[in-house]
């Protein structure tokens, strides 16, 4: 974790980091395809299975939480 703003933003000492970008022809790093299987948070190659990150999800601030409506239906499986 940086300490510092000015170790916060190198993106040349973070080398090569691929995403999936909506509306733009995505090659799989893995296979070259371009077929892909987009989830909420992710991309997967339909053919290789090999995953990318959306660029749009990495734009959000702070981690994805997931509500779960029917916290409690489960106390009744036992």
């Amino acid at each position: 974790m940086p300490s510092t703003s000015s170790e916060a933003w190198r993106p040349f000492e973070r080398g090569y980091h691929a995403v999936y970008r909506e509306h733009e022809t995505n090659h799989c790093p893995g296979c070259g395809r371009t077929h892909w299987l987009i989830g909420r948070v992710s991309a997967e190659c339909a053919f290789c299975n090999t995953a990318l990150p959306l660029a749009e999800a990495s734009m959000r601030n702070g981690p994805v939480e997931i509500q779960h409506k029917n916290r409690h239906l489960h106390d009744w499986a036992a």
